[in-house]
């Protein structure tokens, strides 16, 4: 069974936590492993493999995640643009053997009960191998108004099976509820949470997608049979937009015969807002979340999230407090699903809901340690075997002094060797490029200086992770 893991998506109710290019699934916020990360260990028990699909940002913060896990096993799928999670999961089966039974995970979900997840997915393989499409419906603790619900009829029994089948035939699907629906829902007791998860022969899902959804199947099939392929697949920019946008819902599911749900007791979170993030995290006796440089009097049942600044709470509670550096969130608990307005908000005048102080990037890090009009101080790290673009700059002049390890510096048509305490100085429109052929990472300090300096300020003329 091939685990498909979808990594797209921005957390956008999780800023500042969450931003565009390090979002809230490849974010370490359990005992230091991502989302992510949990996603691959958990479905690694009955999944041989993984099908990373994912823009190109994201493919590299994911390659990092699954080397730290030691997890070889690993197919990636780029999409140069997000259309739904219907081509995404369609360009993903393309890839696959039309009999391979795969497990459509998001990347971003968190399950504590792992043993009863271990018994839905072995009676979904069941089920998938009998050519149905398993969809895994979470048993409602509550009446949640945020989650679209399943709604099941009756039981259905796995054929040939000795074990009993908790599996029932889907009735409908039903979209995100108002609160008097949403009890309702919860009272009768066959609505199901529709958490995003299915299982099914790959084949199986394309046929049914061409039946109901016969322009997006063709023109999925067309973005994959002219993509970039390898171990990476690559689907070329106008072949993606070309594909209609939709999602797995509206494409297949609610219209399929073929449609099985699974109820599922598995304490599962799609940790979509702050308020949910708080009910997953540890805490202490006085209800705030565990954090060292929290410093309550008198102070109960706060999230508090820092980690370089000490925060101080004093006579309060219930609030929410996040500070990142760049950014600081302070809202009332039950109020944190309007994060996603301040984000918008941000959109119009800043990069704040794109990036972090510090950026993740194919080769290493950076972080940007002072920026003011006409000039911006880096703190950038590049890992051994690593290089950047060959590049230029139209706005700014950069500095670059080494702190450790020994760089490669190309600039024109010179190369050479800088070592700690040397430095170089980049002129503006000149061609360079900075590698590190050795065995420890190199830490250089960077000073751009000039009327933009943006990030977008960069041509690239060669590049080896094909930006």
């Amino acid at each position: 069974m091939t685990n498909i893991i979808l990594c797209g998506g921005s957390g956008t109710r999780l800023w500042p936590i969450s931003r565009t290019l390090m979002p809230k699934q490849f974010v370490k916020l359990f005992e230091n492993k991502s989302l992510f990360q949990l996603t691959v260990e958990r479905n690694a028990t009955l999944c041989n493999s993984q099908c990373i699909v994912s823009n190109t940002e994201q493919y590299f913060l994911a390659l990092d995640q699954l080397e730290e896990l030691h997890k070889k096993n690993s197919s990636y799928l780029l999409e140069p643009v997000g259309r739904n999670t219907a081509p995404a999961i369609a360009l993903a089966c393309f890839s696959l053997d039309a009999e391979e039974v795969v497990l459509v995970t998001p990347s971003d979900h968190l399950i504590k009960d792992e043993k009863s997840y271990e018994k839905a997915l072995v009676e979904a393989e069941l089920l998938a191998q009998e050519g149905n499409l398993v969809t895994f419906g979470i048993e409602p603790t509550f009446a949640e108004t945020g989650f679209g619900y399943i709604e099941g009829a009756e039981a259905y029994s796995i054929k040939g099976s000795s074990s009993a089948s908790h599996a029932q035939n889907v009735k409908a699907f039903h979209e995100k509820p108002d609160a008097k629906t949403a009890q309702a829902y919860v009272e009768a007791g066959n609505y199901y949470w529709n958490s995003g998860m299915f299982c099914f022969k790959a084949g199986i899902f394309l046929e049914e997608l061409q039946k109901y959804s016969p322009e997006l199947y063709a023109a999925s099939q067309q973005a994959y049979a002219s993509a970039k392929k390898g171990d990476t697949v690559r689907i070329k920019h106008e072949d993606m937009l070309a594909i209609p946008e939709d999602s797995i819902d509206y494409a297949v599911m609610e219209r399929s015969q073929k449609v099985k749900v699974i109820p599922a007791n598995i304490e599962w979170s799609d940790v979509g807002s702050f308020d949910a993030l708080y009910e997953e995290l540890p805490k202490d006796e006085n209800g705030n979340t565990l954090n060292e440089k929290h410093i309550a009097i008198d102070a109960h049942n706060n999230l508090v999230y820092s980690q370089n600044k000490y925060v101080a709470t004093v006579d309060v509670e219930d609030l929410i407090i996040v500070d990142t550096g760049d950014a600081l969130l302070v809202t009332k608990k039950g109020s944190s699903q309007k994060v996603k307005k301040v984000v918008a908000e941000l959109k119009k005048s800043t990069e704040l809901h794109n990036v972090h102080l510090t950026g993740y990037r194919p080769w290493g890090t950076y972080t940007i340690l002072e920026e003011s009009p006409g000039y911006k101080i880096k703190r950038i790290v590049v890992n051994p075997g690593k290089r950047l673009s060959l590049q230029k700059h139209y706005h700014r002049n950069e500095h670059w002094i080494v702190v450790s390890g020994s760089a490669t510096v190309t600039v024109g048509e010179e190369t050479r060797l800088i070592r700690p305490n040397e430095s170089t100085y980049i002129k503006m429109g000149e061609v360079h490029r900075l590698a590190n052929n050795g065995k420890i990472p190199v830490v250089l300090i960077e000073a751009q200086v000039g009327e933009y300096t943006g990030e977008d300020d960069i041509v690239r003329l060669d590049d080896d992770f094909e930006r």
